[in-house]
């Protein structure tokens, strides 16, 4: 069957996908920039992918008119700019109006569990889209999850974080909720389950895993299969401000993550008794299980997706080529070269940098940054990396967003994602006489960014020139 796969380039569909296509479906792929989505890392005839923004009417035109089921996965609430609730009404109206046109049977929706009276703005608008979609032509299955585990989802990374760094804990009181947590293979197992089965035309469904327990239950779990003794205090006037700031700081999520995970993390997310599971044969797995499999995933570096390469604001959302082009007028430049002892050495270590291989010199200063990046609402360098040897367009890396991967040329270039007063890029290339080429590129935004360069220029001579020569192996 043709399947529509929206939200491609998110965490859930990225483990989708090969599901479907070993099922031998043709997938369709919507995707807002094709050059954030690889689709030769699939290596399949049966996928394919256009370039559709459901908040642009004007762009749903490239959605075919011969499909049979379209999955509906996507979701606004780590972004950093606008109404996330009034994106995800429009973006569900526009898909709405779009998918009743074509041949389409079913569409299957992924939302949250939304049991209680009181609900978060999240939760809110994950019911509200639920009550757009189910208003179509089309059957609609919906599938309710709560906290999912996985390796790469941001769950498991707040708790990794969280446990991992903080030997005692001076928590809010929101970790007395209780929740439902689900590992992240269940889902898959759900949400491709579902796939044509009339028995779930029309019909919700919750979807957890087999234990049900407070946050603060989860955390000292998650601290025993890792085999650490964490002590955890409940902080019973602590305000969901300052809520937010402690996942900030702590975490890698964003802060306004942070504020959306805060007021979701008041409300219980436990299931309703279905017989989903008894329907598609699904045996969920318990919350202990989930934390082993996602650190296998981890440790033998195969971790399929990751929220961190989510966009958290809108900078790029006109698309990577746009800042592909480095520009070249009324910019400032770091630009160095240095001939390369074995080429082949030396573009593993480009292919390799940040993340836990840091930065090859200086890496204090670049901690350093990261902090200061944090400290005025950015990204700082906590994302990481999904993979420590292979790297895509479209990609987070660190406080960077990788632009181009491209190991034929052998060239890498990032765009900062830092707060900055101004533009930064940072390009590695090796040419064709093994000489490496290092520029860092920045376009200042007024006054201010102007200061900005020259009061980092010290700083940029001393790590840039480390850094070449370690790349280039001198």
């Amino acid at each position: 069957m043709k399947i529509l796969l929206t939200g491609a380039t998110g965490y859930i569909a990225q483990r989708l996908l090969p599901v479907l296509l070993n099922s031998g479906h043709d997938v369709v792929c919507c995707v807002r920039d094709k050059k954030r989505f690889d689709s030769n890392k699939y290596n399949s005839p049966l996928l394919s992918a256009i370039e559709v923004d459901f908040l642009k009417t004007e762009t749903l035109h490239n959605i075919p008119n011969d499909i049979d089921v379209a999955y509906y996965l996507i979701h606004s609430m780590s972004t950093s700019t606008g109404d996330f609730e009034k994106m995800e009404e429009i973006s569900a109206i526009n898909f709405k109006d779009c998918i009743q046109q074509t041949k389409a049977r079913q569409v299957i929706y992924l939302s949250g569990i939304v049991n209680e009276k009181i609900l978060s703005k999240h939760l809110t608008s994950r019911k509200n889209v639920e009550r757009i979609l189910g208003s179509g032509s089309y059957s609609l299955t919906t599938i309710r999850a709560g906290i999912i585990i996985g390796s790469g989802s941001a769950s498991f990374e707040i708790i990794r974080d969280l446990v991992e760094k903080l030997p005692v804990m001076i928590a809010p009181r929101w970790l007395d909720t209780k929740s439902q947590p689900i590992a992240v293979r269940n889902v898959i197992e759900f949400i491709s389950g579902v796939l044509l089965n009339e028995r779930t035309f029309n019909k919700s469904y919750d979807i957890g895993g087999p234990d049900i327990m407070t946050y603060k239950q989860m955390l000292l779990r998650f601290a025993k299969v890792r085999g650490l003794k964490r002590w955890i205090g409940i902080v019973p006037v602590m305000t969901p401000k300052l809520s937010s700031y402690w996942l900030y700081f702590i975490t890698s999520t964003s802060y306004s993550l942070a504020q959306n995970l805060v007021d979701s993390m008041k409300v219980e997310v436990i299931c309703k008794e279905n017989n989903l599971k008894e329907i598609l044969g699904v045996l969920p797995v318990s919350y202990e299980v989930a934390i082993r499999e996602a650190f296998e995933k981890i440790e033998l570096n195969q971790v399929p997706s990751s929220w961190k390469d989510a966009l958290t604001s809108t900078t790029l959302n006109d698309g990577i080529s746009k800042y592909a082009q480095v520009p070249v007028n009324g910019c400032f430049f770091d630009h160095r070269k240095l001939s390369v002892s074995n080429s082949e050495e030396s573009l593993k270590k480009i292919w390799s940098i940040g993340g836990k291989n840091g930065w090859y010199y200086a890496d204090w200063l670049w901690t350093i940054r990261g902090f200061i990046d944090k400290l005025f609402g950015g990204v700082g360098l906590r994302r990481g990396r999904k993979n420590q040897t292979e790297i895509y367009p479209g990609e987070a890396l660190d406080f960077w967003r990788v632009l181009i991967a491209d190991k034929t040329e052998k060239r890498l270039l990032l765009f900062a994602e830092m707060k900055l007063p101004g533009e930064a890029w940072l390009e590695f290339r090796i040419d064709n006489q093994n000489v490496l080429q290092q520029t860092a590129t920045f376009r200042p935004l007024g006054l201010w960014g102007r200061l900005y360069w020259y009061s980092v220029l010290p700083f940029h001579g001393l790590i840039f020139r480390g850094m070449i020569r370690n790349l280039a192996n001198k």
